[in-house]
């Protein structure tokens, strides 16, 4: 079975690969757990993210936005001093304050899945050219990224967003050889563009 090259380095990866990224995501509870090791990620690789994932789970209540967006400076200490935790006061801090914006958006759209799905028109894109050359944001990343600035989200730039909408089935840039990219055309509404 033919994969991405980027997956194949280690199990974790691939396992990751294989069962979540990409597959088109509408579940509010698993965007933030993305969007929570996306903001933990930055600067660091995304390997590392997967090896912490359980770690992370257990520091942020199995990822639940609604008990985040009340934590205090007494949890974010107890986060700090967790084995294997990534030790960023400011990381942590903008997933509590991200946490509280998301509830916001969830009043506001109903979802947090329907206000990102409605950037593509509820369709996952494909870009041919990113067939061709390495992208690590664009515009649709840029545009989500600049309102998700403008409501007060934290450490969400518009590569960090690029990294969530692949990986939650928005943009599907697996490679054509895949497996998992033929599988995406075939059973999701998808828009095909240059």
């Amino acid at each position: 079975m033919t994969k991405c090259a980027w997956c194949q380095s280690d199990t974790l990866s691939e396992t990751y690969h294989d069962e979540e990224w990409g597959i088109p995501l509408h579940d509010d509870h698993k965007h933030f757990e993305y969007l929570m090791m996306e903001v933990m990620q930055c600067g660091l690789s995304w390997t590392l993210m997967l090896k912490k994932r359980e770690t992370f789970r257990k520091c942020f209540d199995d990822f639940d936005y609604d008990k985040i967006a009340l934590y205090d400076d007494k949890k974010i200490v107890d986060i700090l001093q967790t084995d294997n935790m990534i030790k960023s006061e400011r990381k942590i801090r903008a997933i509590i304050n991200n946490a509280i914006l998301y509830k916001q958006i969830i009043n506001e759209f109903g979802t947090f899945d329907k206000f990102l799905w409605d950037y593509s028109g509820h369709k996952t894109i494909v870009y041919k050219s990113h067939q061709k050359t390495h992208v690590a944001s664009n515009d649709l990343s840029e545009q989500v990224s600049k309102e998700l600035k403008r409501r007060g989200f934290k450490y969400l730039g518009a590569i960090t967003v690029y990294s969530h909408l692949q990986a939650c089935g928005i943009i599907n840039d697996h490679e054509e050889t895949c497996f998992r990219y033929q599988y995406i055309m075939d059973h999701f509404p998808v828009e095909v563009r240059e």
